[in-house]
């Protein structure tokens, strides 16, 4: 299998971050690890994780400032 055209992202190196006072069970967390950013579940640490480029990172934070995931 090739490797995956956004890299390797490394679980090994992975500090998972998330809000500052969330202390929910299913909370986001991300992590950075070289040019890569991964998101996952806290609720599920094992579970998958979605990688994301730093230019597809930075289009997801720009919307959500925008309001661009807002349900109403």
């Amino acid at each position: 299998m090739g490797q995956h055209p956004k890299g390797d992202f490394d679980l090994s190196r992975a500090i998972w971050q998330r809000a500052e006072g969330d202390a929910s069970e299913g909370a986001v967390e991300v992590a950075f690890v070289d040019d890569l950013i991964g998101m996952r579940n806290s609720a599920e640490p094992d579970g998958p994780v979605l990688v994301f480029t730093q230019g597809e990172w930075d289009a997801f934070v720009a919307g959500a400032r925008d309001g661009e995931f807002d349900l109403e």
